[in-house]
C-alpha cells in the first residue's frame, strides 16, 4: 500500500508541475514577454540584482562555456558577463524578441572594446514569471 501511495503522490505532483500556470490552461505569453523585456533591460544596464530577479534556485543556464545551476552559479556567470560587456563601453542591440507560450527567444549582437558578437541568441523557458531554463550561444570575433 505504501508503494502505491508513493507512486500516486509522485504522479500527482508530476501532473501539477507540468500544468500550465494560468487557470484556463493557456500560458500567458504577455508574462513571458515581460520577463524577456525585464531581462534584456537589466542585462544591458549591467544590473546584476535586476538580472538575478529573473531566476530561482532551480534555474539552469547552459552556455558553450559551461552549465550554471542555481542562483550562486548563475550570478557568477553574470558577474563575468558584465566584465565582458562593460556599461558605457559596450553597445548591445536586440534584433528579435519573441514569446510563444512559455518559451522566450532573443536574437542580439554586441560591440565591445575587446570583441564583437556578430550573432548571439538566448532561448528561455519561463514559468510563473521566472526563467527556469536558458540557453545561450554566440559568434565572437576578437578585435
Amino acid at each position: 500500500m505504501k508503494k502505491y501511495f508513493t507512486l500516486v503522490l509522485f504522479v500527482g505532483l508530476l501532473a501539477i508541475a507540468c500544468t500550465p500556470s494560468s487557470p484556463g490552461g493557456e500560458i500567458d505569453e504577455s508574462s513571458t514577454q515581460e520577463v524577456l523585456d525585464h531581462h534584456w533591460k537589466t542585462f544591458v544596464e549591467n544590473d546584476l540584482e535586476g538580472v538575478m530577479e529573473d531566476y530561482t534556485e532551480e534555474s539552469i543556464l547552459i552556455t558553450p562555456n559551461g552549465t550554471y545551476r542555481g542562483l550562486q552559479e548563475i550570478r557568477e556567470n553574470f558577474v563575468n558577463a558584465f566584465k565582458a560587456f562593460p556599461a558605457g563601453e559596450a553597445t548591445l542591440t536586440l534584433t528579435e524578441s519573441l514569446a510563444v507560450q512559455d518559451v522566450g527567444y532573443i536574437l542580439w549582437e554586441a560591440d565591445t572594446p575587446a570583441f564583437n558578437l556578430t550573432y548571439a541568441t538566448d532561448t528561455f523557458i519561463i514559468r510563473n514569471g521566472k526563467i527556469i531554463r536558458q540557453t545561450y550561444a554566440g559568434v565572437r570575433e576578437d578585435k
